[in-house]
C-alpha cells in the first residue's frame, strides 16, 4: 500500500519540527469564531451592566469604585475565549454608554485604548463620539477628543474634522472657534474637501450670513474646487429665504452661479419664482418660468400655482388663462391649491357663477375643493355685494363642520351687518344657532368678535339686543372684545351697552 504524498510531509515536518505543520486551533476561522462568541459574552455582560445605570437620579455623577468597570468586562470576555479585543468590542461599549448618558464611564475606556491596546484604533470611532458629545452639548469633550485622534494610533482625516464641524457649527456661540479648528486640522495635516465646505457654509447660510457664504464659495472656486450642486442650491434657497435682498440681487446671484457652471434644478427654479412672486416681481417670474422651459426642464404645478397667483394678484386675468391653458397643454394636472387661485381671479373679475361651475368641474375631475375654496366664493361674493347669492351659496355647500361654518357666515354677518340690515344678520346668527346648538355662546362671541375687530362697533348694540331677546346670552369673550377692541368708541356705545346689560340682569 501507497502512502499519500501530503501524508508523508506532514510526516516528515512533524518528526524534524516536533509539531503538526498547522494548528487547527490558531486558523483564521477559528479566530474569527472567537471573536464572534467574545462579542456576544460581551453584550449580554454590558447589558446587565449598564441597565440599572439608566435608573440614576443624576447621570453626570462622577465614577466612583462601586461603578462597574467595563473595560474589565471587555477583557475578561474576550480573555474567556482566548483572543485580543478588537475596535469593534471598544466602539459597542463606547456607544452603549453614550446611549445612556454615562459620558463620565468613557475616558476609562479611551485610556486604556491609548495606553494598552496597540492596533491602530478606526476613525470612526472618534467621529462617532464626537458627534454624541454634540448631541448633549458636551463641546469641550468634542474638541479634545478630536485634538487627541493621533494618539491614539490613529491619523485623523476630513471625516472626523467634518463630524467637530458639524457640532461647532450648530450653534452661533460655538461658531467662533471654527477658524482656530481649521488652523489645527492644518497642522495635523488634514486636507479639507467640499463636504468640509459644504458644512459651513450651510451653517453661515442657517445663521442668515449669506454673504460670508457667497465669500466661502468663491474661495472654493478660486483654489480649484469644482461647483458642489449641493452647495449653490443651498445658498440660492438661503438667499432667497431672506428678505433683505432685492429681487434684482436675487437673478444676479442665480446668473453668477451659472457662469460658476451651476446647473439650477427645478427646485431652485421654485424657490427663485416663489421669492419674484412675494415681491411683486411678476413679469421676471415670468421669465423665469420660460427659462426653466428653455434650460430643458419641465416646470411642475407649484411653479405655475405660484405664478398664476402672482399674475391675478396684478389683475392681468388674459394673461392668467394663457398660463392656465398652458398648464393643461404641457400635461399638468392642477391641484386644489391651483384651482383655488384661478376661482379668486373668477371672483375678482364678479364671475362668480363660473366660479361655481369651477367648482363643480373640480368634482368631477377627482380633485376634492377644500375649506379655502367655498371660503374664496363666500368672502368675495360679499366684498362686490352679492349678499344674497353668497347666501345661498352657503345654503347649497350644507357644511357641517363648526369651524368652516364660522369662516362662511362671519363674511356674511359682517357683510348684512355694516349694510344696516340688522333683521338678516340675526336671522343668520339664527341660523348658525340651530346648526351649532352645543355651541350657541361661542358662536354669539365669535360673532361679536369679528364685528369688534372690524370696528363694525355701530351694529353691535343692535345686534347684541336682538341676540338677547332670544334668550340667548353672550359669553365673558364678547364683553372683552367690547372693552378692548373699541377704544375711543366705548364711550358713545357706553350707554347702548348699559341698556343691554340692565335688560340682561332684569330678564
Amino acid at each position: 500500500m501507497k502512502r499519500l504524498s501530503s501524508l508523508k510531509g506532514a510526516n516528515q515536518f512533524l518528526r524534524r519540527n516536533r509539531r503538526w505543520p498547522l494548528s487547527p486551533y490558531k486558523t483564521k476561522w477559528h479566530q474569527t469564531f472567537s471573536e464572534e462568541q467574545a462579542m456576544r459574552t460581551l453584550r449580554d455582560a454590558v447589558r446587565t451592566t449598564v441597565e440599572p445605570l439608566c435608573h440614576r437620579s443624576n447621570k453626570h455623577l462622577p465614577q466612583n469604585p462601586t461603578e462597574p468597570n467595563l473595560v474589565s468586562t471587555l477583557v475578561d470576555s474576550f480573555s474567556a475565549y482566548n483572543c485580543e479585543p478588537t475596535p469593534k468590542a471598544y466602539h459597542f461599549v463606547i456607544q452603549s454608554l453614550c446611549e445612556i448618558s454615562q459620558f463620565h464611564l468613557i475616558p476609562p475606556v479611551l485610556e486604556h485604548i491609548r495606553r494598552v491596546e496597540k492596533f491602530e484604533t478606526p476613525e470612526n470611532i472618534f467621529s462617532d463620539l464626537i458627534k454624541f458629545y454634540g448631541d448633549f452639548s458636551k463641546i469641550e469633550d468634542a474638541v479634545g477628543l478630536f485634538l487627541d485622534i493621533p494618539k491614539f494610533r490613529c491619523v485623523p482625516t476630513v471625516c472626523s474634522l467634518n463630524a467637530l464641524l458639524s457640532v461647532l457649527c450648530y450653534s452661533r456661540d460655538h461658531l467662533k472657534m471654527v477658524p482656530q479648528i481649521l488652523l489645527k486640522s492644518q497642522q495635523m495635516n488634514i486636507r479639507i474637501d467640499e463636504s468640509t465646505f459644504r458644512i459651513m457654509i450651510g451653517a453661515l447660510c442657517r445663521l442668515r450670513k449669506v454673504n460670508f457664504a457667497i465669500d466661502i464659495l468663491n474661495t472654493l472656486i478660486s483654489d480649484g474646487f469644482t461647483v458642489d450642486g449641493r452647495i449653490c442650491s443651498l445658498i440660492l434657497s438661503s438667499f432667497c429665504g431672506q428678505r433683505n435682498f432685492s429681487s434684482v440681487e436675487v437673478l444676479g446671484l442665480m446668473e453668477e452661479l451659472r457662469k460658476m457652471g451651476f446647473s439650477p434644478g427645478l427646485i431652485d427654479y421654485a424657490n427663485v419664482i416663489k421669492y419674484l412672486v412675494k415681491n411683486r416681481r411678476v413679469n421676471d417670474a415670468l421669465d423665469v418660468l420660460n427659462q426653466t422651459k428653455v434650460g430643458g426642464i419641465k416646470p411642475d404645478t407649484v411653479c405655475y400655482t405660484m405664478v398664476l397667483s402672482g399674475v391675478i394678484a396684478e389683475d392681468d386675468y388674459e394673461k392668467a388663462e394663457e398660463l392656465f391653458d398652458e398648464m393643461l397643454v404641457l400635461g399638468l394636472v392642477p391641484d386644489v391649491y391651483t384651482y383655488n387661485v384661478y376661482i379668486d381671479g373668477l371672483c375678482k373679475q364678479n364671475k362668480l357663477e363660473a366660479a361655481v361651475e369651477m367648482v363643480a368641474c373640480m368634482k368631477e375631475l377627482g380633485c376634492r375643493p377644500n375649506d379655502a375654496t367655498y371660503v374664496t366664493i363666500v368672502e368675495r361674493s360679499c366684498q362686490i355685494g352679492e349678499l344674497n347669492r353668497a347666501r345661498q351659496l352657503v345654503r347649497e355647500i350644507g357644511v357641517k363642520s363648526l369651524g368652516l361654518m364660522l369662516k362662511l357666515y362671519m363674511p356674511l354677518l359682517e357683510g348684512f351687518s355694516g349694510s344696516g340690515k340688522i333683521t338678516e344678520a340675526c336671522d343668520l346668527v339664527d341660523e348658525l344657532l340651530v346648526k351649532s346648538s352645543q355651541f350657541e355662546c361661542f358662536t354669539v362671541d365669535a360673532v361679536v368678535c369679528s364685528l369688534c375687530k372690524r370696528r363694525l362697533f355701530s351694529k353691535v348694540p343692535e345686534l347684541l339686543e336682538a341676540i338677547v331677546r332670544k334668550g340667548i346670552i353672550p359669553g365673558a369673550m364678547t364683553w372683552e372684545a367690547l372693552i378692548n377692541d373699541c377704544g375711543s368708541e366705548i364711550k358713545s356705545l357706553e350707554s347702548s351697552l348699559i341698556e343691554l346689560v340692565n335688560s340682561i340682569q332684569v330678564e
